[in-house]
């Protein structure tokens, strides 16, 4: 049943993910300006009057404000709410059934908390208006859920090794080392969405017309500010919003680089040829969404799957690391 409810609850966090993504490209973060509720409502349809009264007051539904905006940001809520009960569930039966199981349920409980904190930082990233440092955190947040998620479900399954102890053992280095390229590449694209900055440049490889455009770095890694502010409160210049995006440009490049030259060692290698070709797959496919994400202009729909894509390349990850970290079953 444990197994199950996990791997359920792990594809319910990847919708939970993509589903807030999508809210806050549609610019839908503070369809509903308060917390937990909408106007103080449980739904938008209650809080009608109020939406409107809103939506009249910023000149029409181009603000951040309008019904539809509303009823996507509350159904990402209602779906988080959802999470953190099955979350809940996992610790409980994680606890009550420990011995049967003979697994730790800290790993579980930990998720508990994790989700909490989880909450937490929604209802911050409303009440402090969409503040860069606490979206992004509530980004990164959703991820680690999902991998923390993935690891416990990988727990519930039959250990097995594709390969013999000393190849895993020469592997786990440079698959750590990939994992976490990955979640730093995550962490700049999640700067780069929540200041805005997808399409500082429009044209590619080069930015700008040029390898290196003139950028404020300073400024734009500032992470205790306004969003589109500064630390000392003046704009944040287009100069500083250039440095984000190009340093994600860079990153993309290691990570291209780095996670699949790891990829490639993977499929010429004995017992893990599947998964070199699996994560070869997924990272090209998240190199060209970001490319088609600048050139088109950030279509609203690649640009989600843009954020699909990073979650399903940290749960490959995720996967990779498991499956060389398992013990060898007769």
């Amino acid at each position: 049943m444990l197994r199950k409810l996990v791997w359920f609850t792990v594809l319910y966090t990847f919708i939970v993910v993509v589903v807030g993504a999508y809210v806050r490209l549609a610019d839908a973060g503070l369809g509903c300006p308060d917390w937990p509720g909408c106007y103080g409502e449980l739904t938008p349809h209650h809080a009608r009057d109020d939406i409107d009264r809103a939506v009249a007051e910023q000149g029409g539904t181009h603000g951040p404000v309008s019904l539809g905006k509303a009823w996507k940001e509350m159904f990402h809520r209602y779906i988080a709410g959802g999470l953190g009960l099955l979350i809940l569930a996992i610790a409980v039966i994680a606890w009550v059934r420990r011995r049967e199981l003979n697994q730790s349920p800290w790993l579980a409980t930990g998720l508990l908390g994790l989700v909490m904190l989880q909450a937490a930082l929604g209802m911050w990233t409303v009440t402090l208006l969409l503040k860069p440092v606490i979206v992004t955190l509530h980004l990164l947040g959703g991820l680690a859920t999902l991998a923390l998620l993935t690891w416990l479900a990988l727990r519930q399954q039959p250990p097995t090794v594709a390969a013999t102890p000393a190849t895993n053992k020469r592997l786990r280095p440079w698959a750590l080392l990939a994992l976490l390229v990955v979640i730093a590449q995550i962490a700049l694209g999640g700067w780069v969405s929540t200041n805005y900055a997808a399409l500082a440049c429009v044209d590619f490889p080069t930015c700008h017309g040029e390898w290196m455009p003139r950028m404020d770095f300073r400024h734009g890694f500032q992470l205790v500010r306004e969003l589109g502010m500064t630390a000392a409160g003046t704009h944040l210049s287009y100069d500083a919003i250039t440095a984000i995006h190009w340093t994600h440009r860079v990153g993309a490049l290691v990570t291209l680089l780095y996670v699949g030259g790891f990829a490639l060692m993977l499929a010429r290698g004995p017992g893990y040829a599947r998964y070199g070709v699996l994560l070869a797959g997924v990272l090209l496919a998240q190199v060209a969404l970001g490319i088609v994400n600048v050139l088109g202009g950030l279509p609203l729909l690649v640009a989600a799957a843009h954020n699909a894509g990073a979650a399903i390349l940290l749960v490959t990850m995720v996967v990779i690391n498991f499956a060389l970290h398992s013990r060898r079953t007769s």
